[in-house]
């Protein structure tokens, strides 16, 4: 569970006494909190130490894995072919309630509460989800894009208009060209406009893959290979 989460809202609005015909531009600002929680699962590697810093790859799970089960967040992801390799990752899965989509401003004070909490390499920090998770994870790094060393969105929409702010994210996005759920073109777009950028983010399209293009991806020891290879400095 977390503490309470500040945002600073700024909107237009009138603060001055009316005049007939006049015309008056006025800025209203107040601080608000916004209470946020969620439940998550936290997997150690083999030989864990608590005295040592890991890398931490945040998993966001699909709409399918929503509710208050939380072993529904392991049936698919990273968790298998991280144990089989004896990788280093402490893996940490929040999970949504049922029928709700990834929650911003929640994600990014578990960001703070995580790094605070666990014992983290911060210049190795990942992130990755899928159909659901995958627009998660494009919304959670443009927020904070100064966390993580790299992300890897699977099935999942982003923002173009705010590509610019991911230019120097390592990133590897993967989809199914068959995918009817979550449609191809709007991943496309996002990668398009980060190359626009300057961003030279790796792209993978499965030719014979539907809306499944996660487990072909989750079981590649290349991804987490690619991951480790990244570090943002601090």
């Amino acid at each position: 569970m977390f503490h309470s989460y500040c945002l600073a809202l700024t909107i237009l609005g009138l603060a001055t006494t009316l005049v007939q015909g006049q015309e008056t531009k006025e800025k209203f600002s107040a601080t608000i909190t916004k209470d946020v929680a969620a439940q998550y699962i936290v997997v150690t590697p083999e030989g864990f130490n608590a005295q040592k810093k890991y890398p931490l790859l945040i998993f966001l799970h699909g709409r399918g894995e929503s509710g208050d089960d939380l072993d529904k967040v392991k049936i698919h992801g990273p968790y298998k072919t991280v144990a089989k390799l004896k990788l280093p990752f402490i893996i940490v899965a929040p999970q949504t309630p049922l029928d709700e989509r990834w929650d911003g401003d929640m994600l990014s004070a578990m960001v703070d509460h995580l790094l605070e909490e666990l014992p983290v390499d911060r210049e190795r920090v990942y992130l990755t989800g899928l159909s659901l998770g995958g627009f998660g994870t494009w919304d959670l790094a443009l927020r904070r894009p100064e966390v993580f060393a790299a992300i890897a969105p699977i099935c999942g929409h982003g923002k173009p208009s705010q590509a610019a702010k991911l230019k120097d994210t390592p990133i590897w996005a993967f989809h199914g060209a068959r995918d009817q759920v979550v449609n191809l073109a709007g991943m496309t777009d996002m990668v398009n406009a980060l190359y626009e950028v300057g961003n030279n983010a790796r792209f993978t399209v499965y030719p014979d893959a539907e809306h499944d293009s996660w487990t072909k991806t989750y079981e590649n020891p290349k991804l987490y290979e690619w991951f480790l290879s990244h570090r943002r400095e601090q």
